[in-house]
């Protein structure tokens, strides 16, 4: 061991997957750290409004909040909303990653996601919200580069490469091969918009109403992107207010239903990685068909949705293993690796 290795500071660097619904956080030599909702609750006393709670405290909040106090999500659309509260969230899970973050020596160099659709005025404000939090370096990285270096995928080699990542708020499709994106796209259609469904056809079908928490308890319990093929499939009680009578209701429904509720973003994903495949190289698309699509986010996990995107597109379809965490993973191992130092941009 060398002299200045004994003597060497602990490094702080740290990539974040700033997502609509969750924000992981990984630090450099120890992995994923935090991985929180990206909630924030505001309470306004005397006109003053302040922070009360953020992450999973406040996502405990969601629905449930008294007339002065507000759940809000920062971002939407896998981009920034609110600066003001984004840049205090960020600093909150910054500090929360480090567990005391007064004993921090330097400020970190950060590694924040992106999505690929977003513009140049939306990647100022991320840059610009990471250093008011106290980065002392803003790195770049787009979500579907980032995605596929955590699905493990080769993509600093001349092998063409497809990956569809389907977060909260955006499903980005890309083609990759020697540490660039051949050709990618963004849709603002995510977990969130399967949520939205599922709530307006309850809403329409049942007269209920039910809040963004439980249509996405019901998506992750039964949802489904194809409906049974026999019956009404598996059922689940479902809670809310009755629109008519304006009273507590509940009421059953059925994985068909969820299936008939969520079919048209299903259908917008679809769409997206097959526009996607018509914009592809010829090279390019000789090696998908032997390399398959990976899936990553939280949305792959959909039932059936893998299978739905195969017989699409007649390729092979698999979901990572720990899709959820691919984003965070893979802009934590560009951070670690010289061999992805090209994939980092600060632009």
């Amino acid at each position: 061991m060398r002299l200045s290795d004994l003597f060497a500071f602990p490094s702080h660097d740290m990539a974040i997957d700033l997502g609509t619904v969750n924000t992981l956080v990984y630090v450099r030599g120890k992995g994923i750290v935090l991985n929180e909702p990206s909630v924030v609750a505001l309470e306004t006393r005397g006109g003053i409004r302040r922070v009360r709670a953020i992450g999973d405290e406040a996502k405990l909040m969601m629905g449930k909040t008294p007339e002065n106090v507000e759940t809000i999500r920062p971002l939407r659309d896998g981009v920034i909303a609110d600066i003001e509260v984004a840049e205090q969230m960020i600093k909150h899970f910054m500090s929360k990653a480090h567990g005391r973050p007064g004993r921090l020596l330097r400020r970190p160099a950060v590694a924040i996601c992106v999505p690929a659709g977003s513009t140049p005025v939306e990647r100022r404000a991320i840059r610009h919200a990471a250093q008011s939090a106290g980065a002392s370096r803003v790195w770049i990285i787009e979500e579907s580069m980032a995605a596929a270096i955590g699905a493990g995928m080769p993509v600093t080699e001349p092998i063409g490469g497809m990956v569809v990542d389907i977060g909260g708020g955006t499903t980005e499709v890309a083609i990759l091969s020697l540490s660039g994106l051949a050709y990618s796209t963004s849709v603002r259609v995510g977990g969130d918009t399967l949520d939205d469904s599922i709530a307006l056809a309850i809403r329409r079908k049942h007269n209920l109403m039910v809040g963004e928490v439980t249509a996405e308890r019901i998506k992750i319990q039964i949802g489904t992107a194809r409906a049974p093929a026999e019956g009404r499939g598996r059922t689940m009680q479902c809670k809310g207010r009755d629109l008519v009578r304006g009273v507590p209701a509940e009421i059953e429904i059925s994985q068909a239903e969820v299936a008939e509720a969520i079919s048209e973003p299903v259908n917008q994903i679809v769409e997206a990685v097959l526009n996607a495949l018509e914009n592809t190289a010829p090279e390019l698309a000789a090696d998908i068909i032997e390399q398959g699509i990976v899936m990553t986010g939280g949305g792959a996990l959909l039932t059936d949705l893998a299978d739905t995107l195969s017989q699409a597109t007649g390729l092979p379809v698999v979901v990572a293993e720990n899709a959820l965490f691919c984003v965070a993973e893979g802009a934590g191992r560009a951070l670690e690796d010289t061999v992805y130092q090209g994939v980092l941009s600060e632009a």
